[in-house]
């Protein structure tokens, strides 16, 4: 085997080359950091390489800014959604908040009204909630919330703020059944307001119209007279208001007239109704003419005047009919018998009524007796 001699003197001048290389870098570096320490002249340098590679951050930081902007739109459409939810739900809870505050408003206005209705009426009444209703064309009833337990009877008048709207016919100790207006069984004995005339309203099954029948052809009615209770029979007290006529026309046999009235009364709506637990005062109906001022007599709960008596008679005197007792009266100047008439009367005769007025005397003409209701 041959000694070795060393490397070869290649190699050798290789490794001399690199090193000189590597030396003159370090110095080129060093030489660099000095110039640019003191003169400062690499910073353009810098700044230009800088905007001449900007495209190339642009377009290396595309990915990461467009995951960034997806994620944020993620997160945003996810909170608007969730936003948007929570206020629709807010929305319907106000709109229902607003409906309700709308009926308590008009319940409000309701009681209101029948409060009102029983001040102005001094009316000694109970209010009474609705509980059911059966509007039926062959039915027509109110079940309240309000039976014999609360002092509620059978044949109680049941209004509200426009007018009647019917009677008590049934009561259990919780519950009362009110038979209405409109029912098809129904009648009621009403007047007009503007001159007194009787009628009768029947019910016709519909909540918007009574009905009136048989009217003779010569009453003075006429569209838009406004009905009242009338009083008679003693169910419904008199004054309380029905409805107003809305036409009139001619029966099939045109003898009578045929008169539709729109109740006062709201019928078909409403939460409360007044029963009245007593009747009021009876009103006047109808016009009332100037009464004399002698005596006032008090017929069917009305005030009337009787004329005044004659101060002479030229005729004979028959008995005076506003005598009271039942014992004989002494015979007064203008009262005395002539001679060849009968023996004066020994009782005298009952008070005259409104149907049928008592004969005056013969004497100076006077005023006319006033009548109360027509019956």
């Amino acid at each position: 085997m041959p000694p070795y001699a060393g490397p070869s003197t290649a190699a050798r001048s290789g490794d001399v080359a690199g090193t000189l290389k590597l030396l003159a870098y370090l110095a080129l570096s060093v030489t660099l950091i000095l110039l640019d320490h003191r003169g400062g002249w690499l910073n353009q340098a810098r700044r230009q390489a800088a905007v001449l590679v900007q495209p190339l951050w642009l377009v290396a930081g595309l990915p990461g800014r467009l995951m960034q902007t997806i994620s944020e739109d993620a997160g945003t459409i996810s909170s608007l959604t969730e936003e948007n939810r929570r206020l629709r739900n807010e929305l319907l809870v106000s709109r229902a908040r607003m409906a309700r505050l709308a009926s308590v408003a008009s319940d409000n206005a309701r009681l209101r009204g029948l409060l009102a209705a029983a001040q102005q009426g001094a009316l000694d009444a109970q209010l009474a909630p609705v509980l059911d209703i059966d509007l039926e064309p062959t039915r027509q009833r109110l079940v309240l919330d309000a039976g014999s337990s609360d002092g509620v009877r059978v044949g109680q008048s049941v209004i509200d703020a426009g007018g009647l709207i019917g009677q008590i016919i049934d009561t259990t100790p919780m519950h009362a059944t009110v038979l209405l207006l409109t029912d098809p069984s129904h009648a009621v004995p009403v007047a007009l307001a503007r001159n007194g005339v009787r009628l009768v309203a029947y019910g016709t099954g519909r909540t918007d119209r009574l009905q009136l029948s048989n009217v003779p052809l010569s009453t003075d009615i006429k569209v838009g007279d406004v009905l009242v209770t009338s009083g008679l029979g003693g169910r419904f007290a008199a004054g309380f208001p029905i409805g107003t006529v809305t036409a009139l026309r001619p029966d099939e046999s045109r003898a009578f007239l045929v008169g539709d009235v729109r109740p006062a009364a709201q019928l078909d709506r409403g939460r409360d109704v007044l029963i009245l637990r007593t009747a009021p005062a009876r009103p006047v109906i109808g016009p009332t003419a100037p009464l004399a001022n002698a005596g006032a007599v008090r017929i069917d709960g009305l005030q009337v005047e009787a004329p005044p008596a004659p101060a002479a008679a030229s005729a004979p005197a028959p008995a005076s009919a506003a005598g009271q007792g039942a014992g004989p009266t002494p015979a007064s100047p203008a009262a005395q018998t002539p001679p060849g008439a009968g023996p004066p009367a020994a009782t005298a005769a009952p008070p005259a009524s409104p149907a049928s007025p008592a004969t005056a005397p013969p004497g100076p003409p006077s005023t006319p007796p006033a009548t109360g209701e027509r019956r």
